[in-house]
């Protein structure tokens, strides 16, 4: 299917990449209507017979159409698209999390390779992140030298890196797999392949996945 793959945004694997799909289906949903509405109203506009108004008619006329298509329709459209979009980002959020603590790694942009840190057990990977199933990742992203951008399409949104300073993502997954991630942002000649994989693990796997990579 067209809508699956890899790095499909609308083939979710995971809590947060969901928010992501509910709310790009809402957007396209909300401006196919638009769309229709304002070509319906433009064919009509071609094709309707010329009709003679009162100067003062006309003037309301006129009046009308610049307040509702050029304040009432934007405004309620915005206005609709921050009532639902707003929450939806707020759940994407790496905010606390009632009864768990994420799991922290910092990831570092480098032209043109990833570099993993896990600081609660030392390890250091390369090109490879790995995460337990069903726990909230707080992912630190920063770069050694340009603007990278870090997106694992089908755990979660992605978010900018920048030398000198640090950004977080969550990521989620449900269940136990492997997933592809993809520098976002044009970084160099090597930017196409500067590509990542995650790992998901159950809790047990993980863990000893830990135990494996310890000196």
């Amino acid at each position: 299917m067209g809508c699956e793959g890899p790095q499909s945004i609308v083939d979710p694997a995971g809590p947060i990449a969901r928010e992501v799909t509910v709310l790009w289906w809402a957007m396209l949903a909300f401006s196919s209507v638009v769309l229709f509405v304002v070509t319906a109203l433009w064919i009509y506009a071609m094709n309707r017979a010329p009709r003679e108004y009162a100067a003062d008619q006309e003037k309301r006329i006129h009046r009308r159409w610049i307040v509702g298509g050029g304040i009432v329709l934007p405004g309620v459209s915005v206005a609709l698209l921050l009532w639902f979009g707003i929450p939806a980002g707020h759940r994407m959020l790496p905010l606390p999390v009632e009864g768990q603590q994420p799991l922290r790694v910092e990831v570092i942009g480098h032209q043109w390779w990833w570099e993993v840190r896990y600081p609660e057990s030392g390890v250091t990977t390369a090109n490879e992140l790995h995460i337990p199933a069903g726990r909230p990742i707080d992912v630190e992203v920063s770069s050694a030298d340009v603007v990278h951008s870090f997106w694992v399409p089908r755990l979660g949104g992605k978010v900018d890196m920048f030398p000198g300073m640090t950004n977080v993502v969550r990521l989620q997954a449900d269940e136990p797999g492997r997933h592809r991630g993809q520098c976002a942002e044009f970084c160099g000649t090597e930017h196409a392949h500067m590509v990542f994989y995650v790992t998901v693990h159950d809790d047990a796997g993980f863990a000893a996945w830990q135990e494996s990579m310890q000196p």
